[in-house]
C-alpha cells in the first residue's frame, strides 16, 4: 500500500549539487502539485576545487534538456578526453587514462588481453595507441563519438572541462523556468517532528520553511544529516592522506588541450583544468608532510601562466558519511562525503545521488527497505571510487619523499588488495554492481603506475595469432589516420 505522496521537497544549500539537485526535481518530480524549494545564502560562500567531469554529465545534462553548445557557451566549457598523470610512478614518467574503449574486444576477450599476449612484438605499441581518446589526446583534437561500430570514433569518450559556479548559475535559471523557488536565507534552527524526521528550518528573518523531504546539499558543514540528524562520519585519511587545498586561476594557455592534467609533487598532486577563459590550477596535499606556505610556493612555481587571482586555501577530509539518507533527510555532494579530485568524480557523486534517489523516491512514510538500498548503492559506490584513487598511490615505486613512502607502503582496504593481485595474476579485472569505472580505466591506470600482470588469460591461445596481430596493427593505424583528420580544440 503506498502512502501519502511527497508534495514539498526542500533543498538546504545551493552551489554546484543544490542547484543540479533542484534542476532535476523540477524537470523529473514537479507534477504540478509538488514544490521545489532551494534554501540559498549569499553570505555562505560555496566549496569547489574541480572543474572536470566524467562523461556521465552528458547523459545528466541530455535528461535535463540543455543544449551542449549552450552548455559550453555558458559555463566555458572545454572537452576533456582524460587524464594525463606526470611523475606518479617514478617522478619522471607520464601516462594518460583515456576515457572510452581500448581497441576492440574480439571473440568476447577483452582487448587488453590480447594486447598482454602481444605487447613488445613488432608493430604493436603502447596501449595507449589502441585507445581513440588517448591519440586524439596526444594530437591535441577532438571530434564527437561515431554510433558506427566500424569507425575508431565508436571507441571515443568525453566528458567536459567548465566552471563550476557558471554551471551552478545555469542550473540556477533552468531550475526556477521549471518552477523551482530559491529563497535567500541563512538557517539558524532546525525543527523535529516526533519520529524525528525533520519538519521545517527557521531562518534567520524568522521565516519557517516546512518540507516532506529535505536534501542537504549545505557542504562540509552536513547541517541536516551530520549536525541534526546525527549520523557518523567514516575518515578515510588513513587511506588518503591529502586534506588540503590550494586553488588559483591563471590565464587561459595555448594550445588549448583536450585533457586534465595531474602532476605529482613531493606531498601530493597538481592539477590542470583548461577552459575557454582561463585555466583552473590547484595543489592537493597532505598537510602531515608539508605546511601550507610551502604547499602554495610549489603551486606557484609550476604554473604555466601568470595567476590571474588570489590563491584560496580550502581544508577538507577524506570519507563518506555511514548513511547518505536518513529520516526524511538525504545529503548530496560534501554534506554526504569528499573524495579528492584526483578522477574527476565529484560532480558525478552529486549526480549518483540524485539518480538513485530518484529511483528509490519515497512517500511520506519513507521506508526502511527504500532507505536501506539508497544507502548500500550509495555507500557501494563512494567505496569503489575511493579504491580506484587509492590505487594511484598505492601503485607508485616513488621513495623519494616521507609522503610517498607512507602512501607506497601504506595497508590497502581489501577490495582494492584482491583487485590487485588478480591484474598482477593474468591481467583479469571484475567489476561489481553499478562500479563506476569500467575495465579500461582499471587497465589504464594499473599499467600506467606499472602493474603489468605475469600473464594473460590463456584463452587467448585459443585465437589464431596472425588474426589478432592483424587486427591490433589495423586498429592501431586506423586511431592514428583518424586524429589526423580529427579538428583541433579552440
Amino acid at each position: 500500500m503506498s502512502g501519502e505522496p511527497i508534495e514539498s521537497v526542500v533543498i538546504v544549500g545551493g552551489g554546484t549539487a543544490g542547484w543540479m539537485a533542484a534542476a532535476a526535481a523540477a524537470r523529473f518530480l514537479d507534477d504540478g502539485r509538488r514544490t521545489i524549494t532551494v534554501i540559498e545564502s549569499e553570505a555562505i560562500g560555496t566549496v569547489g576545487v574541480g572543474e572536470a567531469t566524467i562523461p556521465p554529465i552528458r547523459g545528466f545534462n541530455a535528461r535535463l534538456g540543455i543544449d551542449e553548445a549552450d552548455f559550453l557557451r555558458a559555463t566555458g566549457g572545454t572537452p576533456k578526453l582524460g587524464i594525463e598523470f606526470v611523475g606518479w610512478t617514478d617522478g619522471k614518467d607520464r601516462y594518460f587514462h583515456p576515457f572510452g574503449t581500448h581497441g576492440r574486444d574480439i571473440e568476447g576477450l577483452n582487448f587488453h588481453q590480447l594486447w598482454l599476449k602481444l605487447r613488445g612484438r613488432e608493430g604493436i605499441g603502447p596501449i595507449d595507441d589502441y585507445a581513440m581518446s588517448a591519440v586524439a589526446a596526444r594530437h591535441g583534437r577532438f571530434a564527437h563519438p561515431s554510433p558506427d561500430p566500424r569507425s575508431p570514433l565508436s571507441g571515443l569518450e568525453y566528458a567536459y572541462h567548465f566552471d563550476a559556479s557558471l554551471y551552478a548559475a545555469l542550473l540556477r535559471r533552468h531550475a526556477e523556468t521549471q518552477g523551482a523557488v530559491r529563497i535567500e536565507g541563512r538557517i539558524v534552527g532546525v525543527e523535529r517532528d516526533a519520529r524525528g524526521h525533520v519538519a521545517a528550518v527557521r531562518l534567520d528573518d524568522d521565516r519557517r520553511i516546512a518540507g516532506d523531504l529535505f536534501i542537504d546539499c549545505s557542504g562540509f558543514r552536513s547541517l541536516l544529516l551530520g549536525e541534526t540528524m546525527g549520523v557518523g562520519f567514516d575518515d578515510w585519511s588513513h587511506w588518503l592522506p591529502c586534506d588540503r587545498a590550494i586553488a588559483v586561476p591563471t590565464a587561459r594557455t595555448e594550445p588549448l588541450l583536450p585533457y586534465t592534467r595531474s602532476t605529482a609533487h613531493r606531498a601530493g598532486w597538481q592539477w590542470r583544468i583548461p577552459l575557454q577563459h582561463r585555466t583552473g590550477n590547484g595543489h592537493v596535499y597532505a598537510s602531515a608532510f608539508v605546511d601550507d606556505d610551502e604547499a602554495e610556493r610549489v603551486l606557484m612555481a609550476h604554473l604555466d601562466a601568470a595567476p590571474s587571482g588570489e590563491p584560496r586555501r580550502l581544508s577538507f577530509k577524506a570519507g563518506c558519511r555511514t548513511r547518505l539518507w536518513e529520516g526524511n533527510v538525504v545529503a548530496l555532494g560534501l554534506a554526504g562525503g569528499f573524495l579528492e579530485p584526483l578522477e574527476s568524480t565529484s560532480i558525478h557523486l552529486i549526480q549518483a545521488g540524485i539518480s538513485k534517489l530518484f529511483g528509490l523516491f519515497p512517500d511520506r512514510r519513507f521506508t526502511d527497505v527504500e532507505r536501506d538500498e539508497y544507502n548500500r548503492l550509495m555507500r557501494d559506490q563512494y567505496a569503489a571510487i575511493r579504491d580506484f584513487i587509492i590505487l594511484h598511490y598505492a601503485a607508485t615505486r616513488r621513495d623519494d619523499t616521507p609522503f610517498w613512502n607512507h602512501v607506497r607502503t601504506m595497508p590497502l582496504p581489501d577490495t582494492l588488495r584482491r583487485k590487485i593481485a588478480l591484474f598482477r595474476e593474468k591481467g583479469r579485472i571484475f567489476r561489481y554492481d553499478d562500479e563506476l569505472f569500467a575495465i579500461p580505466s582499471w587497465v589504464a591506470v594499473m599499467l600506467g603506475q606499472g602493474i603489468v600482470p605475469d600473464g594473460y588469460d590463456p584463452v587467448v591461445d585459443a585465437l589464431d595469432e596472425d588474426r589478432i596481430t592483424g587486427a591490433l596493427h589495423q586498429m592501431r593505424a586506423a586511431n592514428a589516420a583518424m586524429a589526423q583528420q580529427m579538428p583541433r580544440v579552440g
